[in-house]
């Protein structure tokens, strides 16, 4: 069954604020106090987080694009939407079925993965269209559908172009889709994959592992090798661990887990922990000189200020995207 783009949700989805220091508003339901610690060269103490997009669908798996604005993928509305500094969003590639992460590389290429019908909240949907890793563009192109065996990659999770075409991405497991559609195995979990990335020089490749942050190096030709813990998140005793992660221009690491957003220098030395008012599952540096740190946080409320909840039964996705001002910046 063909899954139609909901054009009615479009306008819900984009409840845009303008952006205000949480400092100098009241908290929203669901938000808790993020009193920013200072980390040297990262950011200033006392920096307030600004609410700039807030609605009752997801916005996951962002990226950076060229201009400075941010893309990020929204699974319900099957559309990857750009956000720019002053809050304004449109669905810049429409049509991305159960659109679930987005990465633009250095050559501006456009790769996204397609959830295809595996979203856990939509117990009736029925439907042939697998998910795929895909290049979006004025000519779209499908990566990869399936595993060399012919199976299904299943419900993907994130992925992070790799320079040369393809991506890798991860489900359950860290994964590798080249640009001619072939699929590799880089590695298993001992828990389950989640974010991606690889460090500014394109040399590092870093995937979460539950609590754990794993490394890789990446040789000129791009084959991945010298499997190792770079991290663990240290105050994060339960839950779901690490998730979304972003590196800035100095290559250190920023890993979205419970307790906020861990960064970790090049070697894997934590440097601290960012706090943020809603628990935080994806981010990446924007804005003209890529000096505003961009984060998708879980919960949101309505323009009355009520929380927002869905019916009964179906899976609550609302999300807010934050932003700091960062002494740091950003890859360009």
């Amino acid at each position: 069954m063909k899954i139609p783009f909901p054009f009615a949700f479009l306008a819900a989805a984009s409840l845009a604020s303008l952006p205000a220091p949480l400092a100098a508003q009241a908290l929203q339901p669901g938000e808790v106090e993020a009193a920013i610690p200072a980390i040297p060269g990262v950011v200033a103490g006392g920096t307030a987080w600004q609410t700039v997009w807030t609605g009752p669908m997801t916005a996951d798996g962002m990226t950076t694009a060229p201009d400075g604005s941010i893309l990020f993928a929204q699974e319900q509305s099957n559309a990857i939407w750009r956000l720019w500094p002053d809050g304004r969003t449109f669905v810049e590639y429409p049509y991305v079925l159960g659109a679930g992460a987005v990465s633009v590389d250095a050559q501006g290429r456009v790769l996204a993965v397609e959830r295809g019908c595996t979203d856990p909240g939509l117990g009736g949907l029925t439907c042939s269209q697998p998910s795929r890793v895909v290049e979006l563009g004025e000519t779209r192109r499908v990566i990869a559908d399936a595993f060399a065996d012919g199976s299904s990659l299943g419900r993907l999770n994130d992925l992070h172009a790799d320079g040369r075409g393809g991506a890798w991405f991860t489900q359950g497991a860290l994964y590798h889709a080249a640009a001619d559609g072939t699929v590799t195995t880089v590695a298993t979990m001992d828990a389950f994959s989640n974010g991606v990335v690889t460090s500014p020089d394109g040399r590092t490749l870093y995937v979460t592992d539950s609590r754990t942050v794993r490394a890789f190096d990446i040789d000129s030709d791009g084959r991945p090798s010298g499997a190792r813990v770079f991290a663990t998140l240290s105050r994060d005793t339960q839950g779901f661990g690490g998730d979304g992660m972003a590196v800035d221009a100095t290559g250190r690491l920023y890993v979205t887990g419970d307790a906020g957003i861990y960064v970790f220098a090049p070697d894997g030395t934590e440097l601290g922990v960012i706090p943020a008012p809603r628990r935080t599952i994806t981010l990446a540096f924007g804005g003209p000189d890529r000096r505003q740190l961009y984060v998708g946080a879980m919960g949101a409320s309505t323009p009355a200020g009520v929380a927002w909840a869905t019916p009964q039964g179906v899976r609550n996705v609302a999300m807010t995207i934050y932003r700091l001002d960062m002494e740091a910046s950003g890859p360009r």
